[in-house]
């Protein structure tokens, strides 16, 4: 059992909400945080939403949960069964004792927004990803970069079962996971889309261009677009907004959001290929902001370049706190003038360099040399 980093804090919203939900994408770990937090609660029950046996006891909802009153419920795979949001609500409102519901989602477009007009104001919320680099430090970085970070495909005993899993999870994904959440999409479609989404992974997003490849609309992208990012397959990173009397592109940046993911989309099955592929460095480039943006919680994302040359990758920002990132496979990177003319334009006086392995050192006044973990420390 790796120890994921909310687990700590989900038990203790368990204790002080009357309902929590855990939502993520799916085999990213869910039900094996979710069974070790309810064995901790005595007489807890878990209920698993895709098996039909589970389902029939809830064919009249309103008693069962009635007759476990005093239990902590845990309810898996919630979206299969969207109806239940409104009986949640009214059973809460009568009772709002904690540790009554522990929800867990693979999200959909449906989950959110039921869960949002149902359950406002009686539920906490967690989003639990593939393991980040805090979370696997007994494994090598470039094991993790290249299989990602889902259970499975991280821990396999070779890259090519690990490259074998993460193929049956997208097969899956698209042929059984989409329907399910009740979204009537051609998996064909969707492996093509997909497929041409992780070849544009760290880019500007045109719509049109993929809009015409498809043959479809661009509106048509944007929905489907919305789907791989509500279900957490896709990461959309908006432009730096603030008025900086710039002319600023107004596109956001496109990623996938797990790196294993990415590499088979590519046909790039091991660390070999992966050095070997023209997208090695917008590989880097996405692993580095996944595993900063899921630790730094509340902190708002966006990348920043104007019309003019002036950019920088990642542009952090919380409060009067605004940081700057720049990714780079080289342990000793080149700063472009861009980017300098980025940080002038930003008012920003540090660049953080996140490079594979780097030494957490400044190499000039205004640049330091991180890898992710110690960028991290100097932020967490």
């Amino acid at each position: 059992m790796i120890e994921r980093e909310i687990h700590a804090e989900i038990i203790e919203s368990i204790n002080n909400f009357p309902a929590v939900g855990i939502l993520g994408p799916r085999q990213c770990g869910k039900t094996t945080l979710s069974k070790e937090i309810i064995s901790k609660f005595k007489h807890a029950i878990y209920l698993d939403l895709e098996l039909s046996s589970d389902l029939k006891k809830l064919e009249d909802p309103e008693f069962y949960l009635n007759e476990h009153k005093g239990k902590l419920i845990c309810l898996d795979e919630i979206q299969r069964k969207p109806d239940l949001f409104p009986l949640l609500r009214a059973l809460i409102d009568q009772d709002k004792r904690p540790s009554r519901f522990l929800i867990l989602g693979s999200a959909s477009q449906d989950l959110i927004r039921q869960s949002t007009e149902s359950l406002a104001g009686r539920i906490d919320y967690f989003e639990l990803t593939p393991f980040t680099r805090s979370e696997l430090k007994t494994v090598d970085e470039t094991v993790h970069w290249t299989r990602g970070g889902y259970p499975s495909s991280v821990l396999s005993k070779s890259d090519k079962m690990s490259s074998r899993w993460r193929n049956s999870f997208i097969k899956t994904f698209l042929e059984r996971d989409l329907g399910l959440m009740g979204l009537k999409l051609s998996p064909s479609q969707m492996n093509r889309f997909w497929t041409m989404t992780s070849h544009m992974h760290s880019s500007i997003l045109n719509k049109a261009n993929l809009a015409s490849s498809l043959g479809t609309s661009a509106q048509t992208i944007q929905n489907w677009i919305d789907v791989f990012e509500q279900t957490f397959m896709i990461r959309v990173l908006k432009p730096y907004s603030t008025n900086t009397r710039k002319r600023l592109v107004k596109s956001p940046k496109i990623y996938q959001r797990d790196s294993g993911i990415l590499h088979t989309l590519l046909d790039i099955e091991d660390f070999d290929d992966l050095m070997g592929h023209p997208m090695t460095g917008p590989s880097w480039e996405g692993f580095a902001i996944e595993n900063i943006l899921n630790e730094m919680n509340g902190w708002n994302a966006s990348y920043y370049r104007t019309s003019h040359g002036a950019e920088v990758d990642l542009i952090i920002e919380k409060g009067r706190k605004k940081i700057a990132v720049e990714f780079k496979l080289s342990s000793s990177p080149k700063i472009e003038k861009g980017t300098h003319l980025a940080l002038d334009d930003l008012g920003i006086n540090m660049l953080h360099v996140v490079v594979p392995k780097g030494p957490g050192e400044k190499v000039k006044q205004n640049i330091k040399i991180d890898s992710i973990e110690t960028f991290l420390s100097d932020y967490l």
